[in-house]
């Protein structure tokens, strides 16, 4: 069992090499531009999670997210070796929603703002 801040310093690093990894070393079409928003190792060092977002519409999410999947036993490979790890954790790779979730909600914040009479500023009594 690793300790809770090995356990994030390990995902910090491997957030790192697998940025540098899939930007340089991956050549599936399907890839393209990535970014790993996070990467979420278990305690026991033998999955970790891997939350990635595509950069631009190039592709799909799921071929996106396919090309990672089949990339992931030589990026496991790399990723141990460039972390010294023993063991590499199996790689799993999610799409991140958060941001999405985020644009969806200031949209809906917005829209709300702008339908109330009362958020107008114009129909401040006190200007």
């Amino acid at each position: 069992m690793a300790g809770k801040a090995r356990q994030h310093r390990i995902g910090a690093e491997m957030q790192r090499v697998l940025s540098e990894l899939i930007s340089r070393e991956v050549r599936d079409p399907r890839v393209g531009m990535v970014t790993v928003t996070a990467v979420e190792v278990a305690p026991d060092l033998s999955v970790a999670r891997v939350l990635f977002v595509p950069f631009g519409d190039r592709h799909p999410v799921t071929e996106v997210q396919a090309g990672l999947d089949r990339a992931s036993g030589f990026l496991r490979g790399e990723v141990g070796r460039r972390v010294g790890l023993r063991h590499a954790p199996r790689l799993e790779f999610l799409f991140d929603e958060t941001i999405e979730r985020a644009d969806r909600l200031t949209r809906l914040i917005d829209d709300a703002v702008r339908s109330d009479p009362a958020g107008d500023p114009a129909n401040d009594p006190d200007r």
